[in-house]
């Protein structure tokens, strides 16, 4: 029967697991922590939590709209049922603006180009104007703004547009005392003041995300958008959050070596001592940074292990020391940390990277699961729920 349940653990593979409990708990956190709107991010597939749940979980929960970056994004939330409100802030000229019109897609303009491109197209489109507030990034710069105002409010008077909006970024939300939050949040009134001269009203108005949500209740003005936050990381390491996501995998192989045994690519580990070996099948092309070699540990039988060796594309090697974990048994790779597990924010110190990185390079090959939360369901999703550990603080990855 142990050999059965075994083999039946291995077919499964690796297995990411997302709880939407979790997600809506942090919502209802951060709908609490601002008198304006909450727009819930979910670009970039939820932040690879799966933009469908995570944005059913939020609008469930407090979350009064959407963010996402992309058309292509937006388009799929609507294809998916999903009627809110929502914003979609990174685009080109060329991109299928009269979709988005048609799908009642706010669209973000950071130039006049834009705004020529989505005046031209059929029906009124309902635009939040971007300003450049200090990243050099996307967004009209400051010494455009006006022409830009002045354009938006022609193409408004002509029906063809409808100015709804006005939104920027902060470079330093996770840093309260940084000087370039208050040169952000002056740049963004002064483009306000330019705005509302111009004749525009913008009713949404947005300049806050995650960390500045947190932080800097003097950005929040009508609405803050929190992506990042939705799924248990704040960089500013000021909130207690609910992680959502855990990443699972079986022993594939289980062996025993001795001193001396090198491993993997370049032979960079060299056994110290005799010592059992096990394999998963997960490597960088699923998402495990290779840059957290000779740091990440895993969670087996309740017991860290050392991830030994380099990265394979597709294996990972760990050191079981005397542990009796044998072919099938489950090997945590990051969860919220309650059962002593590496969570999402110590895979990022290992890697030198930060905690997005970690949760939206989980690959394909990786098969997914939901439980708990307010969702839409479909054929086969698991339908239990489960109860979640909120992660503990930790120090900022490096």
């Amino acid at each position: 029967m142990t050999s059965l349940l075994s083999a039946a653990i291995t077919a499964a593979g690796p297995l990411l697991t997302v709880d939407l409990d979790a997600v809506a708990a942090n919502t209802r956190f951060f709908a609490a922590r601002t008198a304006g709107e909450l727009m819930a991010v979910v670009k970039a597939d939820g932040y690879g939590h799966g933009a469908v749940a995570v944005a059913g979980t939020a609008l469930a929960n407090g979350a009064a709209r959407l963010g996402v970056a992309t058309i292509d994004e937006a388009l799929a939330l609507r294809r998916s049922g999903i009627a809110a409100p929502t914003t979609c802030w990174l685009s080109h000229p060329g991109d299928d603006y009269p979709a988005a019109v048609d799908a009642g897609v706010d669209l973000a303009i950071p130039s006049v180009d834009h705004l020529r491109s989505i005046a031209g197209t059929t029906g009124v489109a309902h635009v939040h104007l971007h300003l450049d507030t200090g990243m050099a990034r996307d967004g009209a710069e400051p010494t455009g703004w006006i022409e830009l105002c002045r354009e938006a409010k022609q193409a408004e008077a002509a029906g063809r547009i409808r100015v709804v909006g006005l939104m920027g970024h902060l470079a330093d939300g996770d840093d309260p005392g940084a000087p370039s939050n208050r040169l952000g949040r002056a740049l963004f009134e002064w483009g306000l003041d330019v705005a509302r001269l111009s004749g525009l009203d913008p009713r949404i108005r947005h300049l806050a995300a995650t960390s500045a949500t947190l932080t800097l209740p003097s950005t929040h003005f009508t609405a803050c958008r929190v992506g990042a936050g939705l799924v248990g990381i704040d960089l500013s390491r000021t909130a207690r959050l609910a992680s959502p996501m855990t990443l699972t995998a079986p022993l594939l192989l289980v062996r025993t070596v001795s001193l001396g045994t090198p491993v993997g690519y370049g032979h960079d580990w060299v056994a110290p001592r005799s010592t059992r070996l096990g394999l998963i099948g997960l490597g960088y092309a699923d998402g495990l940074p290779r840059s957290a070699a000779g740091r990440a540990e895993v969670l087996v039988r309740g017991r860290r292990h050392p991830v030994v060796g380099r990265m394979s594309m597709d294996q990972a090697v760990i050191d079981l020391g005397d542990s009796g974990a044998g072919v099938g048994d489950e090997v945590t790779v990051f969860g919220p940390g309650g059962a002593g597990e590496p969570t999402v924010a110590e895979w990022a110190e290992w890697a030198g990277t930060i905690e997005h990185e970690i949760v939206t390079r989980v690959g394909s090959r990786v098969r997914r699961r939901t439980v708990g939360g307010s969702r839409r369901g479909t054929a086969g999703e698991a339908a239990e729920s489960r109860t979640y550990a909120q992660a503990p603080l930790s120090g900022r990855p490096a």
